[in-house]
């Protein structure tokens, strides 16, 4: 869809606003201030979708301006039809549920208590549809008593009143209905801008990162150029899940389902709203809050046909790491596990046990893509080298891209990606150097290098039509590939090409002469200084 500037530009203001709400109550960096926001946000999105259910199946709901007031008056029996019709996946509420009532009824006494027994009551009707799993089984919550986390109980009740407040301003000017149907690229921005102030490149042992728009729709179109009747999508490393909604675009939320893991909590919260948004709400349940190296919730349950992934690149992950010396693990990890250096344990490359743990999670005809740093397609030896060599040997890859620098607003690291195909055409392995496209833009105070729509076409059919393009892109065969040391990188199979000019024997003599006089000049004027630096030196006195 084409990005709505408006829409961004309000909703950024609605987190704002809520920001602005809990910094007067003193909850401003707080560490709830995050869990406060986001389960606004769910709970606005809920409402949204509900009234945009039920308005589809009766239409003449959308006529009144109170939406809450014309529910209430539906027959009981008539109500609990509606329920019935709506799809399973669509959160069920109350009139009694939605913002509008909440603000109609915010001077009543004991508006908190109101406030959190209304949300809690909508957590535990909709837990089967909305909950995420642990690696255990167990639900989250889907939402906190918020008001318990003001300490002064003489200011819960403002305090909520100001959420609903706030919500409800936002509902005035702009609803998130009229975007059920379109495609959700822009969450991602909002996603990035709602965690930006809970986020920073060395704070957090795990910290997310946003994988580019741009990046995100050229990995679903190479890995989907047609059409798909039914797939198993997975992200091991989900974040908010940008990478597996652009793939669920490309090949129809209707027609697939999402699996995830991630140890982020916060990041499960935001995949959550995005799945509510893009109509993949069935998908929920298959979200799972777990480590996926060392506790994997999928490895032996399923196998995939689809799995997209932009891992941690770094990570110290030492306080689990002889666990996966384990035999168990021995033949997911095939590769080996990175040491511990003696220093910097931060920068253990963890995005090498994802490689490995996404090859074996592959169904027999599963594709992959992979974002890594670019050191790794030509790294020499090591765990890297061993990878590359499973690839090839077995015919696995189709592909890489190399991305131009600081595609990433948030890391400065060069990155590829890997394609790649259990039914590889290893004839013709496709290999892209596009780190000169792109234009070089200013991100506060990163720059960040954005690609047109018309680059990313460019990159995506060169890539899909297998078309060696000068500059840009190679066709190699997997017997290259093993003679040039299993080397990913497009630049090392480029032909090295000499420009010849004709010239007549004349003009080749006057070309040597004038390089002879040039010879003859510059001796001269060597002995000239030889000369001038001896009759210095014989000037030198010890004093």
């Amino acid at each position: 869809m084409t990005l709505d500037i408006n829409y961004t530009t309000k909703t950024k203001q609605l987190i704002d606003n809520l920001k602005s709400v809990c910094a007067n109550y003193g909850l401003g960096n707080d560490g709830n201030e995050f869990k406060i926001i986001s389960q606004v946000f769910l709970y606005k999105f809920l409402n949204d979708k509900f009234r945009y259910e039920v308005k589809k199946l009766k239409p003449e709901l959308d006529e009144h301006k109170d939406f809450s007031a014309a529910l209430t008056k539906l027959k009981k029996k008539e109500y609990e039809l509606l329920m019935d019709l709506l799809d399973e996946n669509v959160p069920r509420l109350r009139p009694d549920q939605l913002i509008a009532h909440l603000h109609n009824i915010q001077n009543s006494g004991d508006f908190a208590k109101t406030f959190d027994d209304t949300l809690n009551d909508i957590s535990t009707k909709n837990a089967d549809t909305l909950s995420i799993k642990s690696i255990t089984g167990a639900k989250d919550k889907v939402f906190d008593r918020l008001s318990t986390f003001i300490i002064d109980e003489s200011q819960r009740d403002a305090f909520c009143r100001a959420l609903i407040n706030k919500l409800f301003e936002f509902s005035f000017e702009q609803s998130f209905e009229s975007y059920f149907e379109e495609k959700y690229d822009f969450f991602k921005d909002i996603f990035e801008y709602l965690i930006k102030d809970y986020n920073s490149d060395s704070g957090g042992k795990y910290a997310e990162y946003y994988t580019p728009n741009a990046v995100s729709r050229i990995i679903a179109n190479i890995l989907v150029p047609g059409k798909v009747k039914q797939a198993r999508c997975y992200d091991p490393s989900v974040g908010s899940g940008s990478l597996l909604m652009s793939l669920a675009h490309k090949i129809g939320e209707d027609k697939c389902t999402i699996y995830s893991e991630d140890i982020s909590q916060k990041s499960s919260t935001m995949l959550r709203l995005n799945l509510i948004l893009n109509n993949l709400t069935h998908s929920i349940p298959n979200v799972i809050k777990t480590n996926t190296i060392a506790q994997p919730f999928y490895l032996e349950k399923l196998k995939f046909d689809y799995i997209v992934s932009n891992p941690p690149f770094k990570l110290d992950f030492s306080d689990f790491r002889d666990d996966l010396e384990n035999d168990s693990f021995k033949e997911r990890f095939f590769a080996g596990i990175p040491n511990v250096p003696k220093a910097k344990k931060e920068s253990m490359a963890i995005y090498l046990l994802f490689i490995q743990h996404i090859m074996y999670s592959l169904n027999d005809s599963g594709k992959a893509a992979i974002v890594v740093p670019t050191g790794f397609i030509t790294a020499q030896s090591g765990i890297e080298k061993k990878i590359r060599e499973r690839l090839i040997d077995k015919g696995w890859l189709r592909g890489v891209v190399s991305m131009p620098s600081n595609i990433f607003a948030s890391t400065g690291t060069n990155v590829s990606v890997l394609f790649l195909d259990k039914k590889a055409d290893s004839e013709h392995i496709v290999l892209m150097d596009a780190s000169k496209l792109g234009e070089t833009v200013k991100e506060g105070k990163n720059q960040r290098t954005v690609l047109t729509r018309e680059e990313e076409a460019r990159i995506v059919n060169t890539f899909n039509n297998k078309e060696a393009v000068e500059d840009l892109s190679v066709l190699v065969t997997k017997v290259q590939v093993q003679q040039k040391n299993y080397s990913f990188s497009a630049g090392q199979y480029f032909e090295v090409k000499i420009d010849y000019a004709d010239i007549t024997g004349t003009e080749f003599a006057a070309k040597m002469k004038g390089f002879e006089e040039r010879l003859n000049t510059l001796f001269a004027e060597g002995n000239r200084l030889d000369k001038e630096i001896q009759k210095q030196l014989k000037g030198v006195r010890y004093e």
